[in-house]
């Protein structure tokens, strides 16, 4: 695990990228480039989209500098078209060849330069906003995009197809998508949402509040994050604030075997009887259309 950075808006940015980034899980996420501000969406939208003219074919040449986005390339049939990824780009398996552009420190500029890419693919909240608009600033094409909610990843997949002429592959896609998560809405909805504990590690022991991304995951599924409460995204707990709100059941986003979480609770089972699951922070973490996969199998676990 990467060393955790000391103040709470930078333990949600360690959150957030790392889970996107390895694991991205972040380790871990959803973990060290910090959360982008207002300024940086200014910096962002001010580039012009319709100013790209881009086809599918196989000159073009695309540089991501995300997993979720190399995974969007990759779903949309671009992946020979990726000259450069992000570190911890590891799906699927052809991603893990392409030369790593960027990682938790920035981009690599100098690089990106050189490979004359048509077109990058930017995180407007994980990448560093001086990074997007230093690229930019250079007359490079810059598609920023922004996720905020489940529902934006089709949307952003769409708006990326229509810089790529890749359309219809997308609209498949994502159609399918749509109607899944509509689904489980619907299936799992609930008057009152089930309290959950959600983690990815132990020491310190952190869980989630209702602003953070993996409680929008709870929430298709009819619950909702045992610190509601919280009035940040990523607050360290204890075992004894565990034991007083008695969740319904414990998550563990994590990559560690089932033996290994199942030791850190035994000695609590006492005073604890909600089920362990356990989801692939590589997957919850990241904003790709594999998480409707995984997003069934929480729902599934907590109901």
């Amino acid at each position: 695990m990467r060393q955790m950075i000391g103040n709470i808006a930078q333990i949600k940015a360690l959150n957030l990228f790392r889970s996107a980034l390895r694991v991205c899980g972040l380790y871990a996420c959803f973990l060290a480039a910090l959360l982008n501000t207002s300024s940086h969406a200014a910096n962002s939208s001010s580039f012009q989209y319709e100013d790209i003219t881009l086809t599918s074919d196989s000159s073009l040449k695309i540089v991501s500098l995300a997993p979720h986005l190399t995974e969007w390339a990759f779903s949309l049939g671009l992946g020979d078209n990726l000259v450069g990824v992000s570190d911890y780009s590891d799906f699927p398996e052809k991603a893990k060849a392409i030369l790593r552009v960027a990682d938790y420190q920035g981009a690599d500029i100098a690089t990106i330069i050189a490979l004359e890419p048509d077109l990058i693919l930017a995180w407007d909240g994980g990448n560093k906003p001086q990074d997007i608009h230093k690229l930019s600033s250079l007359g490079l094409k810059v598609f920023s995009s922004n996720v905020e909610n489940l529902e934006d990843i089709p949307k952003e997949i769409n708006r990326l197809a229509e810089l790529t002429g890749t359309r219809k592959r997308a609209t498949a896609l994502t159609d399918k998508f749509t109607n899944e998560l509509n689904a489980l809405k619907e299936k799992y909805a609930k008057t009152t949402n089930k309290p959950v504990f959600y983690y990815s590690w132990t020491v310190p022991l952190m869980s989630i509040g209702p602003g953070a991304w993996p409680n929008k995951l709870l929430n298709v599924c009819g619950a909702q994050t045992l610190f509601n409460d919280s009035p940040v995204d990523y607050p360290q707990v204890s075992v004894k604030d565990v034991l007083m709100r008695q969740p319904h059941a414990l998550v563990a986003a994590s990559k560690n075997t089932r033996a290994d979480l199942d030791v850190f609770w035994d000695k609590h089972r006492d005073f604890l009887d909600a089920p362990l699951l356990v989801v692939d922070p590589d997957v919850t973490s990241r904003f790709s259309l594999r998480l409707i996969n995984e997003l069934k199998l929480l729902c599934e676990g907590i109901n």
